[in-house]
């Protein structure tokens, strides 16, 4: 009986389901098989390697993640197409239109640049984490050449570089718009998982923001008190309303008798419509808020102030049904009242600071005198009390140790008190102020 001779290396015959190795012609190894597919369908894919071991590692490795229910990646085309595809099909209607906007720029400045020539499928988290470290160190002069539309260089075509790197918080918002275009590319089955969250950027250091003081306060309100928009601007000391909703608010809004006022919309300038109203930025941004007495005699006097100027103006009269409008009844651009702010500061002699930081004041002053965190959230329409906590940390620190020292106060006994010297010439200690 003749011996059956050893079957070669290439054509060793595998159980059913584990797919097939064979040696290719140009010597490399290939090997192939069924696993799962988008759309709980089944397709048939080809790995390579140099040796048969290796082949075969790659294979075994797609169809156990097969086997865990894992469908394999069907994107064949580049991270840019697919950047294209989220954004005018699937973006598009899920965003705002400024923030699509925003989204937009960033792919089109950094995201395409940078990481566009790769494919989706094969997109690694050591490929985003070399991208996010090189924009991290890279001048934008220098990589966007916008030194070369300028005038008169001063970067590199002048031979010396600005600079100008992006700040954490750009970089961190850049690195958010790349996780949530591969979230939607996990949710349609286009790649099994979100490479981008498993790179950590670091938290960006929050924006610091100087609210006013109380002294302060009483100037900005006593320089605003012959402005025709005076409402407008102790209401948002007052109340902490965003200035989107503020420029929003319509005469339907108000309930002066009942003394509260309800926030329903913001004006916002949009590229397609032009200045428009907008839901509010988030679901518990809507919300009715009491209004304070001083607040609605100011509300009362600007009512009494509009019907003149609307007699005055007779036919060019706007009626957009706005509260606070220009002298002709139409809605306020968003940088006017900011020019109308700033000219306000000057006139007050006191520090430059954006509109929003009256928001930052409202909140600031409220903790300082002891309102409960939860209502300071309902007030400013927050969306968890973990954001208020979060922006108004340092007052919260500030209060505490008032609080440590007026128990460590307290705690002294009574002959202790009296026999202590007087220690009025002497400065208090004080910790390290916390940012």
């Amino acid at each position: 009986m003749t011996a059956p001779r050893d079957t070669p290396a290439s054509r060793r015959v595998r159980a059913n389901g584990d797919g097939t190795v064979y040696q290719r012609k140009d010597s490399r190894w290939e090997a192939a098989g069924y696993v799962l597919a988008p759309g709980n369908t089944r397709k048939r894919i080809r790995v390579y390697g140099t040796t048969r071991k290796e082949a075969l590692a790659k294979l075994t490795e797609k169809i156990a993640a097969s086997n865990r229910g894992v469908p394999a990646p069907s994107a064949q085309g580049s991270l840019a197409a697919y950047l294209t595809y989220w954004l005018e099909n699937v973006a598009v209607h899920q965003l705002r239109e400024n923030t699509h906007t925003r989204y937009t720029a960033v792919a089109r400045l950094y995201l395409i640049p940078g990481l566009g020539r790769k494919k989706l499928a094969k997109l690694t988290a050591k490929d985003v984490r070399t991208w996010l470290n090189q924009l991290r160190t890279t001048c934008q002069c220098c990589t966007r050449r916008l030194d070369s539309a300028r005038d008169e260089p001063r970067c590199c075509a002048a031979g010396k570089c600005c600079s100008k790197q992006l700040s954490p918080l750009t970089l961190a918002y850049v690195h958010s718009v790349l996780k949530s275009a591969l979230e939607h590319a996990v949710r349609e089955e286009e790649i099994p998982r979100n490479v981008a969250r498993n790179v950590r950027t670091g938290t960006p250091r929050p924006r610091r923001f100087e609210p006013l003081t109380t002294e302060e306060a009483r100037a900005f309100l006593a320089a605003t008190s012959n402005h025709r928009l005076n409402g407008l601007f102790e209401l948002a000391l007052r109340t902490g309303l965003r200035k989107g909703e503020l420029l929003g608010l319509r005469w339907e809004d108000l309930d002066l008798i009942g003394g509260t006022v309800s926030i329903r919309r913001t004006l916002q300038r949009t590229t397609s419509s032009g200045l428009t109203a907008l839901p509010t930025k988030t679901q518990s941004s809507e919300r009715r808020i009491a209004l304070p007495t001083p607040c609605l005699r100011s509300l009362e006097q600007h009512r009494s102030r509009q019907l003149q100027e609307r007699e005055a103006a007779v036919e060019s009269w706007q009626n957009s049904g706005y509260v606070f409008t220009r002298p002709n009844g139409a809605p306020i651009e968003g940088t006017t009242l900011t020019r109308h702010f700033t000219t306000l500061l000057r006139r007050a002699r006191l520090r430059r600071i954006r509109f929003h930081d009256l928001r930052h004041s409202t909140a600031t002053l409220l903790l300082e005198q002891g309102v409960e965190l939860v209502v300071i959230k309902e007030l400013l329409g927050h969306a968890h009390i973990g954001v208020t906590a979060t922006v108004y940390a340092h007052v919260r620190l500030r209060l505490q140790r008032d609080a440590i020292d007026l128990l460590g106060r307290s705690l002294h006994s009574p002959a202790e008190a009296v026999n202590r010297p007087d220690e009025g010439d002497e400065s208090p200690l004080r910790a390290a102020p916390v940012r």
